[in-house]
């Protein structure tokens, strides 16, 4: 357990636009900050972060919270996992009790894979620079291939022994489960014996965003016919391939200051560019392209330049993943080098200098790029001539926006000779017949609801009094109001004191004997109640930071930058004053429509127990409902004078 005191300490000194920043690219945009939200994909920015308040929110897919709940959410940690990350980006000792027998069996299934993870990757460094099979085999191919001790240190690469066992000994010796063993792919069980996955290769660490080492690719350096070059970890609970980036924990940052992203093929690739300057490169380790790969890459930069060899069958193979990547709305260009090199090699060949050079003069848009590379097989026939346009085309009608599906249209008759008309007539076809397939596989048909019955007719009625509005807005004015004063009133001895937003809200609920019907509602009033009788004055921060996850991520929704008045304000005209200066109306007249609501509610529940009462000829019943029905038609009376003789919906 982490100690209060530390707990404060952590979320005191994690600026959440910082915290934020080494995920997601952000702007400034008045008092606040607006990015793509990576929970969900967008293409217009919906992300929402306020300094000032130290919340995020989207209000796409409605995510929100402070800066432990972003990177609880976002990492997929527990909530203690999440103030440990944010306790050793900001160099805060962290201190714990030590933990119970029980409490270390009950260790998050996940946590207990990372740390197995983390232990691998240590253990293969070590033995990469201070073993002699390491140094001899591992180091030494490292050194042939150019690469210094400082870059293979900053990537945790290492080497794994040729023992087939070694590492899964050490492991086993160190304390470490044979279970999470081989629940992260480190090792392999058979009935009679067990052995290391990535015996005899030099080894790249994968890392999360955060840094976190969630899997490994391993190169193998003697011939081997019957084994593969390389090896990646299989998929696990932390490890999923198709959403995976080499290099992008090392390259986030560099991607947002130069905006752009270099897409490579292999690890060495990766290394190579970092040792000459350019961070700003990821690799796909090997395999195709995916669009959570290039979601990942589109948190940080819509701009991406993929770096080829001059490998022919490669760059064809390569078209699907340019497409994908138009489809998500990136801008892509495309770089061959010239044949026999890779990025490794070559940029071992240029300065740091003449390497950018040679990419920024040598960069196509994927349309130059495509039609010379399949124009040499089209050019004397006319069936692959229209082909190659009809592929190009395809490539053009996935791209989401107008303007530069137009731009690429015009691009692509000019440099193919076609009528630019017969373009757009075969682009529109192609997009057509796209939208109705995906309209067929939504299911859309049969999501449409059924005709209205009156028994539905009669449900909606029913929901007409629910409260859930009204709740909602009595805890946001409560948590973003709470201590401003309210109303002047005379004390006993004749002096000015003021009542505050809090007092008011909850003596006029507790007064009425009021109870919210959202349970966590309830528990946030009663929370606030409790520090008010303990003479704590609650301030947003208390909630927006609290340790239960729903109330953080509730406060933080309510107390967004952006937050939509309910339907109550939104009939009011002129409305020129802040809210803050109409406290005093929307205050009151917010919990007049809450009891009206409740009224309604208890009205429509008498009349149907009057109904009962009827059938069953019991008549003292149905005097005494007749008359609590009475009184409560009194009250909303009373109330409907109070909201201007009108009900709030």
């Amino acid at each position: 357990m982490i100690d209060h005191a530390t707990i404060s300490k952590i979320i005191d000194a994690s600026e959440i636009i910082d915290v934020i920043q080494d995920f997601v690219s952000l702007k400034k945009r008045g008092v606040n900050y607006l990015g793509l939200c990576p929970f969900h994909n967008e293409k217009t920015p919906s992300f929402t972060v306020s300094p000032a308040k130290g919340i995020y929110k989207c209000f796409g897919c409605g995510r929100g919270g402070n800066s432990v709940n972003f990177v609880m959410e976002h990492e997929h940690l527990t909530y203690p996992e999440a103030l440990k990350y944010l306790a050793k980006k900001y160099h805060i000792e962290v201190v714990e009790k030590e933990r119970t027998q029980e409490e270390i069996q009950q260790q998050n299934e996940r946590e207990s894979m990372l740390v197995v993870l983390s232990y691998a990757q240590k253990y293969f460094e070590e033995t990469l620079f201070h073993n002699d099979e390491g140094i001899s085999i591992g180091l030494t191919y490292f050194k042939e291939r150019g690469f210094r001790q400082e870059i293979l240190k900053k990537f945790g690469v290492g080497y794994s022994p040729e023992q087939r066992d070694a590492f899964t000994k050490n492991a086993l010796s160190a304390g470490y489960k044979l279970d999470f063993l081989t629940k992260t792919g480190m090792s392999i069980a058979r009935e009679n014996y067990k052995f290391d996955r990535f015996h005899g290769r030099v080894i790249f660490p994968i890392h999360s965003l955060s840094g976190q080492v969630i899997g490994f690719g391993g190169r193998i350096l003697k011939t081997d016919a019957k084994a593969a070059k390389y090896l990646n970890s299989p998929e696990t609970e932390v490890y999923h391939k198709s959403r995976a980036l080499y290099g992008i924990y090392q390259a986030k940052s560099s991607i947002v200051s130069n905006n752009k992203c270099y897409l490579v093929e292999g690890y060495t690739d990766v290394l190579s560019l970092h040792q000459v300057g350019i961070e700003n490169v990821v690799a796909s380790s090997g395999t195709a392209l995916t669009p959570d790969q290039i979601r990942l890459i589109k948190r940080f930069t819509p701009f991406i330049t993929i770096i080829f060899d001059g490998d022919e069958a490669g760059l064809k193979a390569s078209l699907r993943g340019i497409d994908l990547i138009l489809e998500e709305g990136l801008n892509v260009q495309i770089v061959v080098l010239p044949d026999g090199e890779d990025p490794d090699s070559y940029s071992k060949k240029l300065s740091t200098t003449e390497f950018i050079e040679f990419i920024d003069k040598n960069s196509k848009d994927f349309i130059k790029f495509k039609t010379e590379l399949l124009v040499k097989d089209a050019e004397k026939d006319p069936v692959k001539k229209a082909n190659l346009i009809k592929d190009i085309v395809k490539s053009i009608s996935v791209i989401p926006d107008g303007i530069t599906r137009s731009v690429y249209l015009k691009e692509c008759s000019s440099l193919l000779n076609s009528d630019e008309k017969i373009l757009y007539f075969e682009m529109n076809k192609i997009r057509r017949k796209s939208n109705e397939q995906k309209y067929r596989n939504s299911g859309y048909r049969e999501q449409l609801p059924p005709p209205v019955t009156p028994v539905q007719q009669q449900a909606e009625t029913e929901i007409y009094s629910d409260t859930e509005a009204q709740e909602r807005e009595i805890i946001r004015l409560l948590l973003q109001y709470g201590q401003k004063e309210l109303f002047e009133v005379m004390g006993e001895d004749e002096e000015a004191k003021y009542i505050s937003v809090d007092e008011f809200i909850i003596s006029e609920l507790n007064i009425d004997e009021l109870i919210l019907k959202n349970k966590l509602y309830q528990h946030i009033l009663e929370l606030y109640s409790s520090y008010l009788s303990k003479g704590i004055s609650p301030d947003e921060k208390m909630f927006i930071n609290h340790e239960e996850h729903q109330i953080r991520e509730l406060s933080a929704l309510l107390l967004a930058p952006t937050y939509n008045l309910s339907k109550i304000w939104k009939k009011h005209d002129n409305f020129i004053e802040t809210e803050e200066m109409k406290l005093k109306e929307i205050i009151p007249e917010t919990l007049y429509a809450f009891k009206n609501k409740k009224v309604i509610e208890a009205t429509r529940e008498l009349e149907i127990n009057l109904k009962k009462a009827v059938n069953n000829n019991n008549l003292e019943e149905i005097l005494a409902i007749q008359e609590r029905i009475m009184n409560l038609n009194i009250l909303k009376k009373e109330l409907a004078k109070n909201l201007g003789d009108r009900t709030i919906i």
